[in-house]
């Protein structure tokens, strides 16, 4: 394929992976950017800013932080690059920037690229459209490694966005994102979240619906990165091309619900 892809973060660990993936799919990721003193992998060129990335690039694959969101958004807007953006733990300010972008070029906007995933957030807003919230109380349980900086995680926020999207209700509010001292008995139709940090654990994500006669639990592990990146690359491919608009994994899995 002759279109140009670029990574931000390409030194990273996410970074690494992605052009490694991209190279198992036949791709050549020739540009990225980095921190200073970091060093690319072989063979990719380094840009000096966001800007000069996304003018060297067709699409860029963003794995770097929620701070550097908006400025992304407004770079590859205006030049025109498509972009699929990785990053989790966006405040309100940056997903508004997303969008905004998303009106100008194809956005890729995922909480995990991974499958197993993408249909796991299928499944949780089907299975919370068929229980009842005043009878089955959602939580989300997520654990990940020490380094994580962000809680819970943006897969963990997208289980519960899926499970308020099942029920029709606003996610904002019916999120009960931590539990301390006296707090009396759970609201009925909460959305309970735990997150977890040790280790080096790749992220567990498990969301639970119980009820007084029975619970159903539905899990999902990841082993190796790997995953993640292969799936970005994978949405890449898809997006490359696309006219202008928000899109997530499950355009590419062809999960979307007709209209």
């Amino acid at each position: 394929m002759a279109w140009q892809i670029g990574v931000a973060g390409v030194a990273g660990r996410m970074g690494r992976l992605v052009v490694e993936e991209a190279r198992k799919a036949g791709l050549t990721v020739s540009f990225g950017i980095l921190q200073p003193g970091e060093a690319p992998p072989e063979g990719v060129a380094v840009c000096e800013n966001i800007a000069a990335l996304a003018g060297s690039c067709d699409l860029v694959i963003d794995f770097t932080h929620a701070s550097a969101a908006a400025a992304h958004a407004g770079a590859l807007a205006q030049a025109g690059t498509a972009w699929v953006l990785g990053t989790t733990g966006l405040g309100a300010a940056d997903e508004a920037a997303v969008a905004q972008a998303a009106q100008c070029i194809p956005v890729m906007y995922a909480p995990n690229y991974s499958p197993g995933v993408t249909l796991m957030l299928v499944l949780a807003e089907r299975m919370a459209a068929a229980l009842p919230a005043e009878t089955y109380d959602a939580e989300i349980l997520e654990m990940h490694h020490r380094q994580k900086v962000d809680a819970p995680s943006g897969t963990a926020i997208g289980l519960g966005q899926a499970v308020a999207r099942g029920r029709g209700v606003a996610f904002e509010g019916v999120r009960s994102l931590a539990r301390e001292g006296h707090t009396g008995a759970r609201r009925y139709g909460d959305i309970g979240f735990a997150a977890l940090r040790g280790g080096q654990v790749v992220g567990e994500h498990t969301l639970i619906f119980a009820a007084a006669s029975e619970q159903l639990t539905l899990t999902h592990r990841a082993f190796d990165r790997a995953s993640f990146a292969a799936g970005a690359v994978r949405a890449a491919i898809w997006l490359h091309g696309r006219p202008a608009g928000l899109y997530d994994m499950r355009d590419v899995l062809d999960l979307k619900r007709p209209g």
